[in-house]
């Protein structure tokens, strides 16, 4: 069965990263919730997809110069009062849930990896036992190189559009091969039956990101991807739902 995971807690249903989102997606039907993390200057994990507060808060600045007792202070846009959650929070949410960890390491403001952030990641999911349930990505392969340096989990590489075209599949599929990464997600509108069975081929899992629409949630299923992130998590699972029971009429 293709596997749905709630992109950033469900975006488009509760906003951006916010602690309802994710209280929600806790309880859902679904196998995982996707976030993505970034360290404050004085130690903490920051679950936030930009590397800044500026597009999603009532606040600015880079959360890597913030303590986090400033980033809690912002307030995310239409999140319903909701502030930003610390890693050791959302590992809280979902100690009890169903639903699995897919852990994005992000850059910082400058695009480039922050210095010795994921083994704390790591360490950090281990200690709540969230570890085992973590699978790991990044559009970066030097963070790649260091989730491999830190953890056996499993992980991915997320291939943007420009990369695929400016590299071709078989030297996406060699540079993951070089770097020991077992699965590629591409963006769901990039996705196609021809480059699923290329990647597969080489031995590599495939899955799909960004599939928010209808007609993007029924090509992910149709394909039969490994796994794909929404924004819209509720609407996956009724038309997963649904696809479900009309092949078992």
């Amino acid at each position: 069965m293709t596997h749905i995971a709630s992109h950033r807690g469900g975006t488009l249903e509760f906003g951006d990263s916010t602690p309802r989102g994710f209280s929600a997606t806790a309880l859902m039907a679904l196998e995982e919730v996707e976030f993505d993390v970034h360290p404050t200057v004085d130690g903490a994990i920051i679950v936030h997809h930009d590397a800044t507060l500026d597009a999603t808060t009532d606040r600015t600045g880079a959360i890597a110069g913030l303590t986090v007792s400033e980033v809690r202070a912002a307030t995310i846009n239409y999140g319903e009062g909701g502030h930003p959650l610390t890693l050791n929070e959302l590992c809280a949410i979902f100690s009890k849930s169903r639903v699995d960890f897919r852990c994005e390491i992000k850059p910082g403001a400058d695009g480039r990896p922050y210095m010795d952030f994921v083994p704390r990641v790591v360490e950090t999911l281990a200690r709540h036992g969230m570890l085992e349930r973590t699978t790991f990505s990044s559009f970066l392969i030097e963070a790649l190189d260091q989730i491999t340096a830190a953890t056996d989990r499993p992980k991915l590489w997320l291939v943007s559009p420009p990369v695929l075209r400016q590299l071709g599949t078989s030297a996406v599929i060699e540079l993951a091969r070089a770097h020991r990464i077992p699965e590629i997600g591409v963006h769901i509108d990039t996705a196609d039956t021809g480059l699923m069975a290329e990647i597969r081929a080489a031995g590599l899992d495939f899955g799909c990101w960004a599939a928010h629409t209808a007609p993007q949630i029924e090509k992910a299923l149709s394909l039969g991807v490994k796994v794909f992130t929404t924004d819209r998590p509720s609407l996956a699972i009724a038309i997963r739902n649904e696809k479900n029971r009309e092949t078992h009429r």
